[in-house]
């Protein structure tokens, strides 16, 4: 087990964008193969060795989530907690919910209506043994259209030099997905983040704020990735391929 290292799943969000789906669920409980979309992300910390998590959601549907998961037990994990949003705030503003359940440790934070292929285990490792900052996982996108609604990282030799969000003229094919890793100064990041033109904490000012530090670094996973809260469309394909592969090899 990774005893340094603590996880945060991040359910919350309104799911307009697989309405009316979730007209009377959150996103995150709708199934994917034959689970609740949320189990994916539990699995993914167990698999990679987190036996501690966090789980933040919001909204009228919190409470299906500890009716499903209980204390955690039953998923592999040592211990499950709940934080709940008050209001859409952003991923940023989700995160910061849970410093004092981080206490100072280092975490990994995933968004649960992302679904990957391969586990996380690599990357858990490498970040257990870096010494400070962020680490993010990205995976490559051959469909230029898609990484314009999407994070996309730009490079200069070698290293991660901006996330650009939804990109007009995509800076590389390698998009950044729903995993994150951060030194506990994240919360710190957090507190001086100003709200965007939507008010909201941006995640990606978070992950920029430690490119400019020059203590992001990054791994390109293999296999698919799917954003299954992305669109209707999105939930079905990913859906699909969960079914037929499967998830967290």
């Amino acid at each position: 087990m990774i005893q340094s290292m603590k996880g945060i799943i991040l359910a919350g969000g309104t799911g307009s964008r697989l309405y009316p789906l979730t007209r009377i669920t959150n996103k995150h409980l709708l199934p994917i193969g034959d689970r609740p979309m949320v189990v994916y992300s539990i699995d993914m910390l167990v698999s990679a060795g987190i036996s501690e998590a966090m789980l933040v959601t919001g909204g009228t549907h919190a409470g299906e989530f500890l009716r499903l998961l209980g204390n955690g037990q039953e998923w592999g994990l040592d211990r499950l907690l709940y934080a709940y949003q008050e209001r859409p705030g952003g991923i940023a503003q989700a995160l910061a919910l849970a410093e004092r359940f981080a206490q100072g440790e280092k975490v990994i934070v995933l968004l649960a209506d992302n679904i990957f292929e391969r586990s996380l285990r690599a990357s858990v490792l490498a970040f257990e043994a870096q010494r400070e900052g962020s680490r993010v996982v990205l995976s490559e996108i051959d469909d230029h259209a898609h990484l314009a609604h999407l994070g996309v990282a730009k490079f200069t030799e070698g290293r991660v030099a901006a996330i650009v969000e939804k990109p007009s003229d995509p800076p590389s094919s390698y998009a950044v997905t729903g995993a994150y890793f951060y030194d506990p100064s994240v919360f710190d990041v957090v507190g001086r983040l100003s709200p965007s033109a939507r008010g909201e904490l941006e995640i990606t000012d978070v992950n920029n704020h430690f490119v400019a530090q020059g203590t992001l670094e990054f791994d390109i996973i293999e296999g698919f990735w799917g954003d299954a809260g992305e669109s209707i469309d999105d939930y079905y394909r990913v859906n699909d391929f969960v079914r037929r592969y499967g998830a967290n090899k």
